[in-house]
C-alpha cells in the first residue's frame, strides 16, 4: 500500500521557520522524483520545489533562497526546510511522488502551514 505521510506543519510567525517531512512507503522511493506542492484557500495547487532521482533541485521563483528541499533515499523521506516565512506562504502543503510518464503519481494528504502573527 502506497503511503505518503506529511508532518511538520503548524502555526508560525512571519519570519519564522518550519521543516516539513514526508515519509514514503509502498513504492520504490529512489526511482521517483519528489515534489512539494501547496494550495492556499481559493487558489490552485502550485509547485513549490522538486528533487529528481539524482537530486537535481528546482524551486518556484517565490521560494528561491527561502526554501530548501532534500531527500534521504535510505530513509524514504523528503523534506522541505522553509525559512523567512511570509503570510502568503499559508497553505496546505502536499508531498508528491512523480512517476513521470510511465509510473503512477502519488499524493499525500497534506499538512497545514499557517504564517500569522
Amino acid at each position: 500500500q502506497v503511503q505518503l505521510v506529511e508532518s511538520g506543519g503548524g502555526l508560525v510567525q512571519p519570519g519564522g521557520s518550519l521543516r516539513l517531512s514526508c515519509a514514503a512507503s509502498g513504492f520504490t522511493f529512489s526511482s521517483y522524483a519528489m515534489k512539494w506542492y501547496r494550495q492556499a484557500p481559493g487558489k490552485e495547487r502550485e509547485l513549490v520545489a522538486g528533487i529528481t532521482r539524482t537530486s537535481s533541485i528546482s524551486y518556484a521563483d517565490s521560494m528561491k533562497g527561502r526554501f530548501t528541499i532534500s531527500r534521504d533515499n535510505a530513509k524514504n523521506t523528503v523534506a522541505l526546510q522553509m525559512n523567512s516565512l511570509k503570510p502568503e506562504d499559508t497553505a496546505v502543503y502536499f508531498c508528491n511522488a512523480d512517476g513521470g510518464a510511465y509510473r503512477p503519481h502519488y499524493w499525500g494528504q497534506g499538512t497545514q502551514v499557517t504564517v500569522s502573527s
